[in-house]
């Protein structure tokens, strides 16, 4: 930041990962890979993005694309090589580099199925290694992201040991450990051309008899982080661990939590144009409801002020807790509550939800779709979200939520547990609404308590959204963090 004074040294950092806002995105993971690199910047970092040239992309983004390069690299165990191709795009102050062949990215999404994905993969990791060595960039830290690319950390201490980047130090973010990179050892020894000693049961072995890309990032990453502290926690037991909690409780002495941020460029109430009336913190109690009106008009809800209306904003899948949702839904038609979801996924869900729209019109709204102005305008137009997650990393639903002046009412596990404190009646104190245990009476209970104090003491939850919209949920803090932890890696 301008005038800001930076006592330690530069530090230059290269972020390997599968997406990336604006040029593709699935999930979270895509959010961070765009918002984290832009905010190092702003500390005083040099940061360089490698990711797929994946044909999905925006072609407005494809034609700016700059040849850096290209050269053959050799992969798998027979000595097969593949061509490496290098384009480059700057965009405020970050290098994003793409890695290019067509075999591997030149079709479909960037994610088809694990049989595709998985030599793609490999490729991705090994390139991203050999793109830097061929641009001569050493960065100081490796920041790898997922299981995706969690081979970078094995490759750079075995193949790449005698090259200029091993001087650099790795990190590995696990955003998600529900999905790991696992197939048979045979298949992966092939397509990686690693040797055979990384094949053992510390690193990437698993159950004797598969090969797991996760695991091995994770034995040769020099620190492990995940995106909130409590998270962190829960992945070393085996309820949240899926199968590497004793891996994970071994490393732990390497394994940190920072909590992720939301990017205040895109997500900012008071310069939203998707918004029927922007609003900031000064006058959110006088614009909320005209924010609410304009989307209940939109969803072709029945216009009155004085509903209670509940956001969802989720994937359509387990993990987030829809069973509970499913569960309860009816309890929550009382003539005073109205419900918006927004989101795709498993059938049973969608099936589910357009079930009760039928039969709720103009109390139950079921957008089976992603819809970016659609998810702003439900932010700032409903009194409360729901986020009622099985297991959540990090979540940024909440965030934004909190950011746009609507209260969360959340489970109490990883990110969400982080950043929600719950309402205290005695002290009048908390920014939202939570239970504990994953059960679907427990989250009613949290809903109605809401509903309560939305009717019963407006003043307080008036004083609420407020309190939630002064709150700093930017990337900044989350970037101060991780700058600190490259020094404490490369000091």
């Amino acid at each position: 930041m301008d005038g800001q004074w930076f006592p330690e040294p530069r530090r230059s950092v290269a972020f390997i990962g599968s997406e990336c806002y604006p040029f593709v995105k699935t999930g979270g993971l895509g959010d961070v890979m765009y918002a984290l690199p832009k905010a190092l910047v702003a500390q005083n970092c040099d940061v360089k993005v490698i990711l797929p040239k994946y044909r999905c992309i925006p072609w407005e983004y494809q034609e700016k694309m700059v040849y850096r390069g290209s050269f053959q690299m050799d992969l798998c165990a027979d000595g097969r090589s593949f061509f490496v191709g290098i384009m480059e795009y700057v965009w405020d102050g970050v290098v994003y580099d793409f890695i290019e062949n067509d075999e591997f990215f030149g079709y479909g999404n960037p994610y088809t199925n694990l049989i595709d994905d998985l030599p793609r993969f490999c490729f991705f990791s090994k390139a991203a290694l050999a793109a830097l060595n061929y641009m001569n960039w050493v960065p100081d830290v490796i920041h790898c992201h997922d299981w995706q690319a969690a081979l970078v950390p094995v490759y750079l201490r075995t193949m790449f040991d005698q090259t200029p980047l091993a001087h650099a130090k790795t990190m590995l973010t696990i955003h998600n450990l529900r999905f790991q990179g696992i197939y048979d050892v045979r298949t992966i020894r092939y397509w990686t051309g690693l040797p055979d000693y990384v094949f053992n049961k510390d690193a990437l072995l698993q159950n004797w008899v598969d090969a797991n890309l996760f695991k091995g990032g994770l034995t040769y990453a020099n620190m492990i982080t995940t995106v909130s502290g409590t998270y962190a926690g829960e992945i070393q037991t085996a309820y949240y661990g899926e199968g590497l909690d004793a891996h994970l409780r071994y490393h732990s002495g390497k394994l940190r939590g920072i909590i992720n941020g939301i990017d205040y460029g895109m997500w900012n109430p008071a310069t939203d144009n998707k918004l029927a009336a922007p609003y900031d913190i000064t006058n959110v109690l006088q614009r909320k409801p005209a924010n609410k009106h304009a989307l209940q008009e939109e969803l072709g809800l029945a216009q009155d002020d004085h509903m209670f209306v509940i956001g969802l904003i989720s994937r359509l899948t387990n993990q987030k807790g829809l069973d509970l949702v499913n569960a309860i839904l009816p309890e929550l038609m009382d003539g005073h509550t109205q419900i918006v979801v927004l989101g795709t996924g498993d059938a049973e869900y969608e099936n589910a939800f357009r079930t009760y729209e039928s039969w709720y019109r103009g109390s139950v709204c079921s957008s089976i779709m992603y819809d970016e102005g659609r998810a702003h305008r439900i932010y700032a137009g409903a009194d409360a979200l729901l986020v009622p997650s099985q297991f959540e990393p990090c979540g940024l639903t909440q965030l934004i939520a909190m950011h746009y002046g609507t209260i969360p009412i959340v489970r109490e596990t990883g990110g969400l547990k982080d950043t929600v404190e719950p309402f205290n009646t005695i002290t009048g104190w908390g920014n939202g609404f939570t239970f504990d245990h994953y059960d679907a009476g427990l989250l009613l209970d949290a809903i109605n308590r809401a509903k309560t104090h939305y009717f019963t003491n407006r003043w307080c939850w008036d004083e609420m959204v407020q309190r939630d919209m002064d709150k700093d949920v930017s990337w900044e803090n989350s970037a101060i963090q991780y700058r600190a932890l490259y020094m404490e890696l490369t000091q």
